[in-house]
């Protein structure tokens, strides 16, 4: 059994908020008689469930694809200035897909999408691996390498955040990994992997230290790279790109269906709090001087090391 908003946010392309609004409107049904309560319960093997008069169908096929985002092109539906977005050059047969995540006006590189909108959610809550190449100016200090290994907390985070945006504290993870490619005075180049991809996240950070992000590229996300995909362009995964995301959809739901057990006792918590702490010292980003390394959708590695979100 499954509530109704979570069977069409799950099997369809439509968002939790975007099924709780088609529910309350009276666009859906459940064996024929309109439901207007997001949180009645659905038998995935033997209700049907239809929304503006179209069945959802439970399966559990999927697709995904990469593009590489040029600069200049807004990740969203519609812009009311009327500027370019991404579905103004990805092909009619993408207009539903869901972006994992987004990429700002000025920002380019690889960008995911998908036609289902758990794929979608799993992603852009997870903490895998976002990797960037990013050009900023002036030289990296000291400052913005222990802030990389340790994490940061703003106060006020408006610095290097959109102009409309409202200034306001904000929390930055340590950075997976860095690695400083070019560090001179004027300008400086890095490579650098996070956890989050918040709003603007690297230009607000490194506009704390007084230095402005001018060129921002993803090369990766969750160890599916960019590689030589040409700007504008799209390509499905690989079937190995696949195996790996199921495997970490998979695990996803076993960690959820474990959240739901019972709460361990006093001492149990206790001994996991010690293990989290051991594996939070071990995961400070690795030094300038060391490789550069992606995850590769290891879920058994991410679970382990806490990287997914429970």
């Amino acid at each position: 059994m499954m509530r109704l908003n979570k069977f069409i946010a799950h099997y369809s392309t439509y968002s939790r908020r975007e099924a709780d609004k088609a529910i309350q409107d009276g666009y859906v049904r459940i064996n024929g008689e309109i439901e207007t309560n997001p949180a009645t319960q659905v038998d995935e093997k033997y209700d049907s469930v239809m929304i503006s008069g179209n069945k959802i169908t439970p399966t559990d096929r999927f697709t995904v694809i990469v593009y590489n985002k040029p600069r200049g092109e807004l990740v969203t539906k519609k812009d009311p200035q009327g500027r370019r977005t991404i579905y103004d050059s990805l092909a009619k047969q993408y207009r539903h897909y869901i972006p994992i995540g987004r990429l700002d006006f000025a920002s380019e590189g690889l960008l995911l999408l998908t036609d289902a909108s758990r794929v979608a959610t799993a992603l852009m809550t997870s903490t895998m691996e976002r990797v960037y190449k990013i050009k900023i100016k002036g030289p990296v200090t000291e400052a913005m390498k222990v802030a990389m290994v340790e994490g940061l907390e703003l106060e006020d985070a408006s610095a290097g955040a959109h102009e409309h945006a409202d200034a306001g504290p904000m929390s930055f993870a340590p950075f997976y990994a860095y690695q400083i490619q070019k560090n001179q005075g004027d300008f400086s180049i890095l490579k650098v992997a996070i956890a989050e991809g918040q709003n603007r996240e690297l230009r607000r950070f490194f506009a704390h230290f007084g230095a402005e992000v001018v060129d921002l590229k993803r090369l990766s996300f969750g160890g599916i790279d960019l590689n030589n995909l040409p700007t504008g362009k799209v390509r499905f995964l690989e079937r190995s790109e696949y195996a790996s995301l199921r495997a970490f959809l998979d695990l996803l739901e076993k960690a959820q269906k474990q959240k739901s057990q019972p709460k361990i006792s006093e001492t149990g918590k206790k001994s996991e709090q010690k293990h989290k702490s051991a594996l939070k010292s071990k995961n400070r980003p690795k030094p300038s001087n060391e490789p550069f390394g992606t995850n590769k959708y290891k879920p058994e590695k991410n679970l382990q090391k806490g990287r997914i979100k429970k």
